[in-house]
């Protein structure tokens, strides 16, 4: 798969269950756009990714919730970053399972 890359904007948003977990959501264009993209990478809907947020580069999943993908916030990459829920970030991702050069 050629490389390919999302970068936007979003707001860190809460999703609690039995523990409080944090997502920036994309939109459903973008969302839509990557699952054709990375069809061939997609496991039980999750697409694995490299993610940046500022300079916290890490590897995660995205999980599909209604027409749009989540992505996942880690408490390391909210600390090293200093976010929290509600703050606005930029995001750069690329679908894949191997690291970023």
């Amino acid at each position: 798969m050629a490389t390919v890359e999302w970068a936007f904007d979003a707001e860190i948003i809460e999703w609690r269950g039995p523990a409080p977990y944090y997502f920036v959501a994309m939109s459903e264009a973008d969302s839509a756009e990557l699952k054709e993209a990375a069809r061939s990478l997609i496991y039980w809907g999750q697409v694995p990714v490299q993610v940046v947020i500022g300079d916290t580069e890490f590897r995660t999943a995205l999980f599909p919730r209604d027409g749009r993908y989540l992505v996942p916030l880690k408490d390391a990459v909210r600390k090293a970053e200093g976010i929290g829920e509600g703050d606005v970030v930029a995001v750069t991702l690329r679908p894949g399972r191997e690291p970023a050069s």
